[in-house]
């Protein structure tokens, strides 16, 4: 299968060829190169350009199931669901705030965190997630403190049984390295019980890195050159995978998570 153009430019309207080919009937134009509207909704690129760039071989597979799922989870999203069917859905991701560039900010149903990122609330349905708008929550009667409350239980709950590597440095520097690859694991940083799990594995306070959606470093806060080390490679995987949240390490404390961002 011919590879796509890793040209932005000529990538995005090979995209807009491929929707246009399987769905003829959504109005669909390109604003740049990585900015497709459809239906009036701008639909940001880059994820999608990074994902092809890391399995070229597979490029049309992939923009193909990822327009699939985007367009079916603009489908449902319009389906208002019950807050007793929907409460066990809501989820936690976390996202950059530069997403508010492309997205109406006081629509979008989230709270500001540390590091230059939001705590973005999603149903989590089988086979897609739908982002949660701040008139369907007010449809529900919550406050997005309730959403953030129910949705850090629901991720307790999604997998309490979490698989995490230890990896041991030579020049003394521990890490714990969560992949699940079920588009939570940097939201696991969320989790309330995370210092009490990994602090006597990391003396205590620890570091971690959430470069992207399926990232989650754990990491003692020394030796210096094993931080720095790691963070090297935290800025090439933020520039490189798809779904970049940060550079921005974490600092995990018993009382809580703070940021290193200035």
């Amino acid at each position: 299968m011919a590879h796509l153009p890793r040209e932005p430019e000529a990538f995005g309207e090979q995209v807009l060829e491929i929707l246009n080919r399987h769905w003829p009937d959504r109005g669909a134009t390109l604003t740049g190169p990585f900015d497709l509207v459809v239906d009036g909704r701008h639909l940001g690129l880059e994820n999608v350009y990074r994902m092809v760039l890391g399995d070229p071989e597979r490029g049309t597979e992939i923009v193909e199931d990822y327009l699939e799922k985007i367009l079916e989870g603009d489908d449902l999203g319009s389906t208002v669901l019950p807050l007793e069917l929907a409460k066990h859905r809501i989820m936690p991701r976390i996202q950059p705030e530069s997403i508010f560039s492309q997205l109406d900010q006081e629509q979008v149903a989230h709270v500001p965190w540390v590091n230059g990122t939001a705590i973005v609330f999603v149903l989590d349905m089988p086979q897609v997630t739908i982002s949660l708008t701040v008139e369907q929550v007010v449809r529900w009667g919550l406050t997005m403190d309730d959403l953030d409350e129910i949705s850090r239980k629901n991720l307790e709950r999604y997998s309490p049984d979490l698989s995490i590597q230890l990896v041991e440095s030579k020049d003394g520097g521990r890490a714990a390295i969560v992949n699940e690859h079920d588009g939570y694991d940097a939201a696991r940083v969320l989790l309330g019980r995370l210092h009490e799990r990994l602090a006597p594995e990391l003396d205590g306070d620890f570091l971690v890195a959430t470069p992207a959606r399926d990232m989650f470093v754990a990491m003692t806060s020394g030796p210096s050159e094993f931080v720095d080390r790691l963070q090297r490679r935290v800025d090439q995987d933020y520039r490189r995978l798809p779904y970049p949240i940060t550079p921005d390490l974490f600092v995990v404390t018993r009382d809580g998570v703070a940021g290193t961002a200035a």
